[in-house]
């Protein structure tokens, strides 16, 4: 298959990943090669200390030749490079190898093809020390509802935690569990698709606001996914949970919330 062909089909696939599509991405045309040169370059830089296989190196670089400019936004986007560092992380914590916290991957483009001494994808690494810790100023952030009825039509996000979910109260057999800042009590049928205890937002440094999935679904189905650039990621329950941004609408059930930063709240 010819390189453009393959790039639009492979761009194709990540732009139009339905919600919980994160399968079909991983599916789509030419993942696997992508995943196994990536991998193949970390595991040809490790070496062994203290008895322990170690991949040293903390930025893992991309470039992919033959790119257009109509998909240089998808293979530049958050949602595909973080969908490459999860598989970077996880093949190598499949076979013990130990690598820096701050391991992350940068992808550029190009729309020049390869030329008959390079391949169109193109790896490298580097070490990089981590910028000098500086004061985090904490921007006024609010959700606001964009579909769906809830206690109010927005909520302030100036608490150290906001709890969203279905009713204002949680009760459970041994007393009160906990109060949704964000609740969706009213009967509807939007409503009725978020969880008593749905998910929680907090702000965290140097990341920002994060949110966190508290569903329990015995079916798998996570319940809560953030759309970003036109693409969905699925929030799974983990102690990670995912980082806000900008503009991120925020879908538990059917219900949805816009993510809003608005301005400095106050230095943390």
């Amino acid at each position: 298959m010819a390189v453009t062909n393959w790039i639009e089909k492979l761009g194709r696939a990540i732009f139009e990943a339905p919600f919980g599509g994160e399968q079909l991405v991983r599916d789509a045309p030419g993942m696997a090669e992508i995943r196994v040169a990536v991998l193949d370059e970390a595991r040809a830089r490790t070496h062994r200390v203290a008895g322990r296989e170690v991949f040293p190196y903390n930025v893992v670089k991309l470039l992919v030749r033959g790119v257009g400019e109509e998909q240089e936004g998808v293979f530049r986007g958050a949602f595909f490079r973080q969908l490459l560092e999860q598989e970077l992380r996880e093949g190598l914590g499949r076979v013990r190898v130990r690598f820096p916290a701050d391991l992350h991957i940068e992808v550029e483009t190009t729309p020049q093809l390869p030329g008959a001494e390079e391949q169109w994808l193109a790896v490298q690494v580097e070490s990089r020390e981590a910028p000098a810790a500086a004061v985090v100023t904490r921007r006024i952030a609010r959700l606001v509802v964009v579909r769906g009825k809830a206690n109010r039509p927005e909520v302030l996000l100036a608490k150290a935690r906001t709890n969203i979910g279905r009713p204002v109260e949680v009760f459970k057999e041994d007393g009160p569990s906990r109060v949704n800042d964000l609740a969706f009590a009213e009967d509807s049928e939007i409503n009725r698709t978020v969880s008593r205890e749905h998910a929680h937002v907090l702000f965290q440094k140097p990341d920002g606001y994060r949110i966190y999935n508290d569903r329990y679904s015995k079916d798998g189905n996570c319940g809560l996914w953030i759309m970003r650039d036109g693409l969905s990621q699925e929030v799974h329950r983990t102690a990670r949970g995912a980082r806000l941004e900008h503009g991120d609408e925020i879908h538990l059930g059917s219900a949805v919330l816009r993510f809003q930063l608005d301005g400095p709240l106050r230095k943390s």
